[in-house]
């Protein structure tokens, strides 16, 4: 395998296409005459959903049995890169351990809508979150020699008509929010394979837009893996490999094996590309070749996916009323059905076959040893009405100290393949709220749901605990918190409104007759409640602790210049527990450009850590900007551009939580425009270059005066957006023959 082009050269034309297509579900093709054998992938990626050897190709019976860690809505909550790093490492051990070779996953697409059904397997609204999040899972993963398949390949954020939708995205919004998470798993980890989305982007199917798979992915990013189609996501397969699509999965016997064999006979393919593609996948076989057989430890594997999923929920509100202490006097009413029979993952080709499952009921009583727990199951399992359970529930709850409430989306409500219909918890467990709140009992609300729920409830509640889909240890993860055996650290990865109405995609989700317009543009998640000030019940970045921290001087130094290509701001703040408790803060550090010549948020995540601090222990935490982080994407110049000027920088809690704040000055010259004959008069004036060759030519009069309209400041306020072939017809100083002297 050491020299692909030899190997390819041995090979038929047949050869090198059966490579290209699969052979089965879930296997490549082998090449048995060249000694080339087939490899297995798996579906992912919380945990492995790998069919047994005698399996039905779509995966109706169970999978083999596997960790059922917490779902990326969970894992994301974490904004821990070690911890989902070491949860990588788990999978990739469990995937040598049952003979994987590749495991479909993370998927890192943008939150864009809360109603997407596939939220539970995304990891965050911004890009920079996932991209940082989905590197350290590729890289853990591929630390044990399995490959991960980076998804879906790009802006797959629905699931209504998703096979056929055209997202409809300017440029600049791609390269600022939904290609960014991929730049950077590309550039920091090298996974071994990407997969394309099933969506057409402005038109074109991913799987077979060149702009997407060759000249972003390879040439301008440098990727030099495998890409493959997600299942059934290939239309055209001449055209898919001619735009750098290497592996179609499964394949399409019979039609696309015979269309690229049509298309090199006549000419119409290049065969070069052909062995591109298959060689691509023949290094791929040779990746998988270093794999090595191991056996997972599943008892250590559950602790890591307790500890993961109790680093991932999220304190959204407390009135004091938590931590529980165990006493023999306290009195604990556990109510919802959810609380007995928990739901920990989501729906569709993520599902795991768990290796066992904690239930919070069970895990409650024994971190509650000597208090009295009792439990009223309050409503079915499916969120229907049941009158007789909730009057139960209520009677129960009324002799209790504390109620623990557990509600959340029943699997019906949130899958892969459909998107949901509403934010709203359903209205059985609504009613169960009011009526337990009515009561002089305080009702903490624990949360099991993949994607964000509205909390218009939460002044009924004492508590909020979210839990999202947590996997199999959740139950076990939801007592440690609720009872302090876990200081709560994790924070939002998605903002939670007030209304789906306030989020910036409402008008434009999930579209119409086969197109979805981004109309919300850069305006993705909290940089559009941001920019138009819309209160939301819980902002980006949110969440609370058992412990109190304070954030000390904030000090910016700049070095390096932008022209020379080394600008670097080095961050650093103080962070001190100031409370009792031992805990870990996450410190978000935010940019804005307060005055831009474009719409800009008004601030965007550049920089996070999450910081462990003893009670009155203080660290210094320390960041590096690059210019980068201070750029925008510039349609007009096709390239990452920094605006010289003022910059802020915030540092905080969360997006609406900003504890110090700075500013610096950065300096750096805008590149010239490409200017042509439909480049305005005020953009030629504007050009260090262009400006004094125009005036050149348009001259002065006898008194050295600028001649015609560049003579005239109010003519120039009043047409000057008029592109300067357009003014050579008006008679004002400006020729034909000077507009072809000057774009020539």
């Amino acid at each position: 395998m050491t020299d692909l082009q030899s190997l390819l050269s041995g090979m038929t034309v047949a050869e090198k296409i059966s490579l290209t297509m699969g052979s089965d579900f879930w296997h490549t093709a082998a090449v048995p005459t060249a000694g080339v054998e087939r490899i297995m992938v798996s579906d992912g990626p919380h945990g492995l959903r790998r069919q047994p050897d005698d399996a039905d190709h779509v995966g109706l019976i169970p999978s083999l049995p596997a960790t059922c860690f917490p779902t990326a809505s969970a894992l994301a909550s974490s904004w821990d890169v070690e911890l989902v790093r070491e949860v990588g490492t788990a999978l990739g051990l469990e995937a040598r351990t049952q003979a994987l070779d590749v495991v479909l996953g993370p998927g890192i697409n943008i939150k864009r809508s809360p109603l997407c059904g596939r939220n539970f397997e995304y990891l965050s609204e911004d890009p920079l979150l996932a991209g940082h999040l989905g590197a350290a899972m590729v890289q853990g993963l591929q630390s044990q020699n399995v490959g991960a398949s980076v998804k879906h390949y790009a802006a797959n954020n629905q699931e209504t008509d998703r096979l056929r939708v055209s997202a409809e995205v300017d440029e600049r919004t791609l390269r600022e929010i939904y290609l960014p998470g991929f730049e950077y798993v590309i550039k920091n980890s090298r996974p071994w394979t990407v997969m394309c989305a099933y969506n057409r982007l402005n038109g074109v199917h991913a799987s077979q837009h060149h702009w997407l798979l060759t000249e972003v992915l390879r040439d301008e990013w440098g990727y030099d893996g495998l890409v493959m189609s997600d299942w059934g996501a290939v239309h055209d397969r001449v055209a898919a490999l001619a735009a750098g699509l290497d592996l179609e999965m499964p394949p399409q016997l019979g039609v696309s094996d015979v269309a690229l064999r049509d298309a090199v006979a006549a000419g119409t393919l290049d065969e070069a590309l052909l062995d591109l593609a298959a060689g691509r996948v023949l290094q791929l076989v040779g990746r998988a070749r270093s794999r090595t057989p191991a056996s997972a430890d599943y008892d250590a594997h559950h602790a890591l996916a307790r500890r993961a999923a109790g680093e991932s929920i999220v304190l959204l509100q407390n009135d004091g009323v938590l931590p529980l202490t165990d006493s023999p006097s306290l009195k604990v009413c556990v109510v919802g059905e959810l609380a007995r029979t928990p739901r920990f993952q989501g729906a569709g080709s993520s599902q795991v076959n768990p290796t066992r499952v904690d239930v919070p009921l069970d895990e409650l009583r024994i971190l509650l040893p000597t208090a009295t727990v009792d439990f009223a199951p309050g409503f079915v399992v499916d969120g229907q009405d049941d009158a007789g359970l909730a009057d139960a529930a209520v009677d129960a709850a009324a002799g209790a100290d504390v109620v623990l409430l557990f509600l959340g989306l029943p699997p019906g409500e949130e899958s892969e393949g459909f998107d949901r219909l509403n934010m709203d918890l359903p209205a059985a467990q609504l009613a169960l709220l009011d009526r337990l709140s009515e009561a002089p009992v305080p009702v903490v609300v624990v949360l099991s749901n993949g994607s964000a729920v509205l909390t218009r409830w939460s002044g009924r509640a004492a508590a909020i605990v979210e839990c999202w889909l947590s996997g199999q240890a959740a139950g076990g993860a939801v007592a440690d918190v609720l009872t302090g055996a876990v200081n709560p650290s994790g924070r939002l990865a998605e903002t939670i409104p007030h209304r789906l109405e306030d989020n910036t995609s409402y008008l434009n989700f999930p579209g119409e007759s086969g197109r979805v317009r981004y109309g919300e543009g850069v305006f993705v998640g909290y940089r559009g409640y941001d920019a138009t000030s819309t209160p939301v019940a819980f902002p980006f970045g949110h969440g609370l602790s058992y412990t109190t921290f304070e954030y000390g001087t904030l000090t910016v130094a700049q070095s390096g210049s932008y022209e020379g290509g080394d600008l670097a701001l080095a961050v650093a703040v103080t962070v001190t527990n100031v409370g009792d408790r031992a805990g870990r803060e996450v410190v978000q550090v935010y940019v804005g450009d307060p005055v831009a010549s474009v719409s800009r948020p008004r601030r965007e995540l550049k920089a996070f850590a999450k910081v462990a601090l003893d009670p009155g222990e203080s660290k210094q935490v320390s960041f590096t900007l690059t210019a980068r982080d201070l750029s925008y994407w510039s349609t007009v110049h096709g390239q990452w551009v920094l605006e010289g000027g003022e910059f802020r920088i915030e540092v905080g809690a969360s997006s609406r939580d900003i504890r110090v704040t700075g500013t610096v000055t950065v300096r750096a010259e805008l590149p010239p425009l490409r200017l042509d004959a439909m480049s305005t008069l005020q953009e030629w004036l504007a050009d260090p270059t262009g400006g004094p060759a125009l005036r050149e030519l348009v001259g002065h009069d006898g008194q050295g005066r600028p001649n015609g309209i560049l003579a005239n400041d109010e003519l120039i306020k009043l047409i000057g957006n008029f592109p300067i072939s357009s003014l050579a017809s008006f008679g004002l100083g400006i020729s034909h023959d000077m507009v072809r002297q000057l774009t020539r």
